[in-house]
């Protein structure tokens, strides 16, 4: 089969490589009808997360049919499904508890040393998506094999196409995570930063949810009039300073809510930012975390912090005093996607969320280092780029 593969910093390319087989009784393998470009695939690319193999297939947002079955597996072959990126087991204490992508058993044992190192207990498993979280093969791929398959991936009805369910896989329940973990309360002002896919899909999930005002923050115009259909009103960070900005639109209290879309690449030219650019450079485990400090200092007392954004090393001049002194609750993680695909496809059938508006691009597989590129160094225009395998 053909599939996206990491060679490298800024190195990615279409290689051939034998097909899946099943492993496990609860296994399927799955032939790939549409994958998607991740902002989070971008860390991959800009070799700023630890543990990849050049060779490894990456890819987490991906949906296919079921051309074959394990024993154990409550699918049928040639349903349509979409996967969740995390690979979670169904039974352990946190998929008892709703904390899918907090599995024990997602992620092998001989992949677990390494992030309990770093982070004190082992991340769970996921797609794609370096060897800390278990080495899966990823879905950019005309195959892959689905661990879990009894747990993890969601049948679709025949009248809903790919573009319309595709991001059920990680995005939009992502989106809809954050804006939940901001604890959103009728009259609330929300500030989201970042106007990728995850935090246009957190002002949508915002507004939804009954946030009176959403403030969307960015640099890039289209990004930016994306977030103003769904009500949005708008700050452009490198014409406007943030923090001043935010303290003028509510009355000099702050956001009561808000939400961090951008993660360990933050841009802008603010001192910390080019200082934590310079780390990055030399040590991958140095974050850049400008958005979410930002964030901490603008949100209000008493207020409430959700990170979407995805961290993965280590992040100083962290404003510990702002975050205790104001009393706020950070909430954060990976997204627990088995908890919410259900009811985020009854509403994309009832039409109450837009899920298209977001892609920029279709390409093939074969295309997938185009896209890459782009959807990096063209954001504005790029929004989001689909896959067809």
């Amino acid at each position: 089969m053909r599939a996206l593969t990491w060679h490298g910093k800024n190195d990615v390319r279409v290689d051939t490589h034998p097909d899946p087989t099943i492993v496990n009784p609860r296994d399927v393998i799955l032939k790939v009808t549409s994958t998607a470009i991740c902002g989070s695939d971008l860390h991959l690319f800009d070799g700023v997360i630890p543990g990849l193999i050049p060779g490894d297939i990456l890819g987490h947002e991906f949906m296919g049919e079921v051309v074959e079955t394990g024993p154990k597996s409550t699918l049928k072959k040639g349903q349509r499904v979409v996967v969740p990126f995390t690979i979670s087991c169904g039974h352990c204490f946190f998929c008892q508890k709703g904390q899918f992508s907090a599995c024990d058993n997602g992620n092998p044992v001989e992949n677990q040393e390494a992030s309990e190192k770093l982070y004190g207990h082992a991340m769970g498993g996921a797609f794609g998506y370096s060897h800390l979280t278990g080495g899966y093969p990823g879905g950019q791929a005309e195959y892959v094999r689905v661990p879990y398959s009894d747990v993890g991936p969601i049948v679709i009805p025949d009248h809903l196409d790919d573009d319309t369910v595709l991001f059920l896989s990680d995005i939009l329940p992502t989106g809809w995570m954050a804006a939940e973990n901001a604890m959103i309360e009728p009259g609330d002002t929300v500030a989201v930063w970042g106007c990728g896919p995850v935090g246009l899909f957190s002002v949508q999930s915002a507004v939804l949810m009954g946030a009176e005002t959403v403030i969307a923050i960015d640099h890039h115009p289209h990004r930016l009039e994306l977030a103003k259909k769904f009500g949005a009103k708008t700050i452009n960070f490198e014409e406007t300073h943030v923090l001043e900005a935010l303290m003028e639109m509510t009355a000099g209290i702050g956001p009561d809510a808000v939400i961090d879309a951008v993660g360990m690449e933050a841009h802008g030219f603010a001192v910390d930012n080019i200082i934590d650019v310079v780390k990055q450079n030399i040590a991958p485990a140095a974050d850049r975390g400008h958005a979410f400090r930002e964030a901490l200092l603008a949100c209000r007392k008493g207020g409430r912090v959700s990170v979407p954004g995805v961290y993965g090393g280590m992040l100083d001049k962290f404003p510990l005093g702002a975050m205790m002194e104001k009393g706020l609750t950070i909430k954060s993680g990976q997204t627990h996607v088995q908890k919410y695909t259900k009811q985020l496809l009854e509403m994309i059938e009832e039409g109450k969320i837009d899920t298209t508006f977001l892609i920029s691009h279709h390409l093939p597989l074969e295309e997938a280092v185009t896209g890459y590129k782009n959807f990096r160094d063209n954001q504005n225009e790029w929004t989001k780029v689909v896959l067809r395998a």
